[in-house]
Formats: C-alpha cells, sequence, structure tokens
C-alpha cells in the first residue's frame, strides 16, 4: 500500500520536527502498528477470506509464531488459551508484537515475518493470486518507507535487516554493492558481507570488522578467478590481492596518477582497521570496544570498494 504524504506530515516537515537522526533502540508503537496493517495485507487476515484462504493463512500466523516461541523458550508469546490452535497464532503474535519491550526481538519478528512475505507469500499458491508478488514487494517497499519517516535506522534488504547510518550511503553504495554480489561468482563474499552488517546491527562490532575485511578479500579472490588472475588460495593477504589486482591492470594505466593514493586506502584502509580492532587477540588488557563510527565507515568503505572494483573490472 503507498504511504500517503497526509497534511499533518507536510506540516512537521515544514516545521523542521522530523529528525535526520537515526534512532536503534526504540521502535515505536505507531510503527508497529503500520507492521500489523502490513501483515493483514500481504500474509492475510482469515476473518476477511474466503474459507478456501483462511487455512492457509492460520498455518503462516501459527508457523510465525512457532518459531518464535522455539527460539525465545517458551510455549506461547502472549495469553493465548491454546498455542497450537492456529485459529489463535494471528492473535498470540500480534498481542505480544505490540507489547513486546525487548527492541531486538521487535526486530527479530520484523525480519521473520518480512522474510516469509517475500519468500513463501510471493507464491503463486498464495490465496492473493497472481498479485502476490507484487503485494509481497510493496509490503517491503512500505516497510522501508516506514522505517525512513520514523527515523528508525534500518532496512529490509536480501531477507535481512540491515542497520543503515546513512540512508544515501545505503541507496547509492551498499544496494549496488549487494547487487553486485549477488552474482553467482560472488555468493562467499555477499554472506560476509551480510554477515558484516548483521553483527552490526547485533552489536557484535569486532564480528562485523572481521566479516567486513573477509567479504573485500573474497570479493577479489572472486574477481582473480574470474579474470584467470593466480594467487595462492592458502596465504594471500588482502594486502597480495590488491597488489595482483592493481598490476593487472584493473585501474586503467592513464588513471594510475589520479588514484595514486588508492593502493593506500586499500591495502591500509579495511585490513588495518580489522587487524587493530579485531583481528588479534586483546593480551592481558581489555581492548576497548571499537566506536560506531569506525565500524560504520569500515562497513561504507567495504561497499565502496567492492562497487569500485566490480566497475573497474568491466571496463577491463
Amino acid at each position: 500500500m503507498a504511504v500517503w504524504e497526509l497534511y499533518s506530515k507536510r506540516r512537521k516537515k515544514e516545521l523542521g520536527q522530523l529528525s535526520d537522526v537515526y534512532t536503534y533502540d526504540s521502535i515505536p508503537t505507531t510503527l508497529r502498528t503500520q507492521v500489523v496493517h502490513m501483515w493483514d495485507d500481504a500474509i492475510g487476515v482469515e476473518y476477511r477470506s474466503r474459507d478456501a484462504d483462511t487455512q492457509t493463512i492460520q498455518s503462516t500466523y501459527l508457523q510465525i509464531a512457532q518459531i518464535l516461541r522455539r527460539e525465545y523458550g517458551v510455549f506461547k508469546l502472549s495469553n493465548s488459551r491454546d498455542p497450537q490452535d492456529k485459529r489463535e497464532a494471528r492473535a498470540d503474535l500480534v498481542s505480544w508484537f505490540l507489547k513486546e519491550e525487548d527492541n531486538g526481538r521487535i526486530l527479530d519478528a520484523i525480519e521473520l515475518t518480512f522474510r516469509i512475505i517475500e519468500v513463501y507469500c510471493g507464491e503463486e499458491y498464495y490465496p492473493h493470486g497472481r498479485k502476490n508478488r507484487k503485494i509481497a514487494d510493496s509490503a517491503v517497499e512500505e516497510l522501508n518507507a516506514r522505517f525512513k519517516e520514523h527515523g528508525v535506522g534500518y532496512q529490509f534488504t536480501e531477507g535481512k535487516l540491515l542497520r543503515v547510518d546513512s540512508q544515501l550511503v545505503h541507496s547509492e553504495v551498499v544496494i549496488p554493492a549487494l547487487a553486485i554480489l549477488h552474482g553467482e561468482h560472488f555468493a562467499g563474499a555477499q554472506e560476509e558481507f551480510l554477515s558484516a552488517f548483521e553483527h552490526y546491527r547485533h552489536g557484535t562490532k569486532e564480528e562485523a570488522l572481521v566479516d567486513a575485511c573477509k567479504s573485500f578479500e573474497s570479493t577479489m579472490k572472486a574477481l582473480c578467478d574470474k579474470r584467470g588472475w593466480t594467487y595462492d588460495k592458502n596465504k594471500a593477504s588482502a594486502s597480495d590481492l590488491v597488489n595482483i589486482c592493481l598490476s593487472q591492470g584493473l585501474i586503467p594505466s592513464f588513471w594510475q596518477g589520479h588514484f595514486a593514493g588508492l593502493r593506500s586506502v586499500l591495502q591500509s584502509g579495511i585490513p588495518t582497521a580489522r587487524n587493530r580492532q579485531a583481528g588479534h587477540g586483546s593480551g592481558t588488557q581489555a581492548r576497548p570496544e571499537p566506536p560506531d563510527e569506525l565500524v560504520a565507515y569500515v562497513l561504507h568503505m567495504t561497499a565502496s570498494t567492492i562497487l569500485f572494483l566490480s566497475e573497474a573490472e568491466k571496463r577491463l
């Protein structure tokens, strides 16, 4: 469903009352309620549907509720009388979702439900008929618009919730990088890249740095494999791979002067952040946690570098 630009919303923009700063620690009740409306649009509501569709809708909600119950080690999410009664599954899920105080669990529910909406509810046999794919895509589009509208710093991309620090960087760098990594040669790099953002979202920042470096290295290995450039598959470091890519003319010769500092950026930027902050033991003293701005910088630099290397390879 379209996101309407109501008068009150326009007025808040005019008065500068809408914050440009993202929050990550609270999912407002208004946004949660809107998410429930999205569930109803995409998954369906049993009392609005034909009898033949009701069974599918109820089973979908029961599947979601059972996954969350098992993962959280509980028998029911709210005050459901019979957790195994699929007729009560939606009510159990919605009641819990609107009252839950743990922000991480709220995000769990959003990611899980929209993964099911995107994959399962998009199938042709689902009750909404041939419009399923369109309805599923519309739900994801609205979710991301609502996140932005409420200043909540997450976006649903590639079946996962990714933390967003800059909408411009996310749309112009991260999304294109993910599109590149979606190719068959980059399966490992894509998994590591998404894992880095997943760690970042959950606050495990050192792991995010490690996976960012892995994704960077895996991307260069994939490009080397694609081009038939030899490298030590067991011992090649990020520095070694950078040298190979540059020596093979990945950057056109007439750009070498302009990109004189690129070698330094690629060799020292991502790998050094990883090595200094996450790649080694902390010794006898506890190592300070990497600040958010450093982790965000490394993740975005990784995405930018992946994007640059891929585009440069296409021009060879």
